[in-house]
């Protein structure tokens, strides 16, 4: 099991980024949350095999097809053992 903090830049709010984030978290069996952040960018926070996170992370780097990600960056955190992927409300 593995943590990441992840941060994806771009136009990556309003074109229900988070929503199918959560869908495709659903499909690789990865927990966390996916927030919007103040200045435009999509917080998450995943937790999963290193191999389903980064499948996870490939997609982050694609988005929906309304959104363009312009940058994903992404950090080793500590595991918070998540029971399931929640888009949070700010």
């Amino acid at each position: 099991m593995k943590h990441l903090n992840i941060t994806v830049q771009g136009k990556v709010q309003g074109v229900f980024f988070r929503a199918s984030t959560k869908a495709v978290a659903d499909q690789l069996g990865v927990r966390g949350i996916a927030r919007n952040e103040g200045n435009g960018d999509v917080y998450i926070e995943a937790e999963a095999e290193p191999a389903m996170l980064e499948m996870f992370l490939e997609w982050c780097n694609e988005g929906p097809e309304r959104a363009r990600v312009t940058s994903v960056n992404s950090e080793e955190g500590e595991i918070k053992n998540y029971r399931n992927f929640e888009v949070v409300k700010r």
